[in-house]
């Protein structure tokens, strides 16, 4: 084999087998420390001038009621931040479970509602563990019901997106369509994330930490159904629905 044909090979093979595996486990790695650094840093007080700066950044000075920037944006920073709302997500999961359950691949579709809920159980667990007051210094443009640290919908638009995202990738076979999907997940989770604190909902480094807990979350989920799969215990991507079997064409009719 010649040397250009080894090479790849060699990248196919790690495209199909470790480098994913490899980026995933980096994830959760990477996620976990920078979550219980910010944590930790909370905990301290060691956020709270930098939080205080970034968050009084997107008010009017003078008028810390008024966001920076037109009308308008006010507007598309509520729409932003209902993208990573509870009742939004869990419709968008039920969407894509009830696909999955017409497409004939039952397991995948618990699975998917398992990793799903398990990232809210976790988030709310957080919340309560932590239990950090909301920002008082402006008005809030957003209902809020619970704690502020970490961010939820931060967390959850993290674990949801990038769950589904790494699903509808797993379809697709060029590297670039992958890549494309990712790429969206990932700026669906930012812009939900940064309309929290444009909002004034959220403190910045509750925002970091949700992004950090959300993408672990996704990585793990993304590990465990690779390892599932494998094992035949959930349906691959490329797993196709039983057919029914067709007469002959010469088969005598009733």
């Amino acid at each position: 084999m010649a040397p250009t044909l080894r090479v790849r090979a060699l990248l196919r093979w790690l495209g199909q087998h470790e480098l994913g595996s490899l980026l995933a486990i980096s994830a959760v790695s990477l996620g976990t420390w920078v979550f219980v650094e910010v944590a930790d840093a909370v905990g301290e007080g060691g956020t709270q001038n930098l939080d205080r700066k970034l968050l009084l950044s997107l008010r009017t000075a003078g008028d810390l009621s008024d966001p920076i920037g037109p009308g308008w944006l006010e507007e598309v920073g509520r729409d932003l931040t209902a993208l990573g709302g509870v009742a939004g997500l869990c419709l968008l999961t039920i969407a894509v479970v009830g696909h999955l359950l017409l497409a004939h691949k039952p397991r995948a579709a618990a699975f998917v509602a398992a990793s799903v809920t398990g990232a809210l159980l976790l988030s709310l667990g957080l919340k309560r563990f932590f239990n950090r007051p909301r920002p008082d210094l402006v008005p809030h443009m957003s209902e809020v019901l619970t704690s502020s640290f970490p961010s939820g919908h931060s967390m959850l638009s993290a674990a949801v997106y990038l769950t589904l995202g790494a699903l509808l990738a797993r379809l697709q076979a060029s590297l670039v369509l992958k890549a494309y999907i990712l790429l969206w997940a990932l700026f669906l989770a930012f812009l939900i994330g940064a309309s929290r604190v444009y909002v004034g909902v959220h403190w910045p480094s509750d925002v970091l930490a949700g992004w950090a807990a959300g993408a672990s979350w996704a990585a793990l989920c993304w590990l465990l159904a690779r390892a599932l799969q494998r094992r035949g215990e959930v349906e691959s991507a490329n797993h196709s629905a039983p057919t029914e079997p067709h007469a002959p064409e010469n088969a005598p009719k009733p």
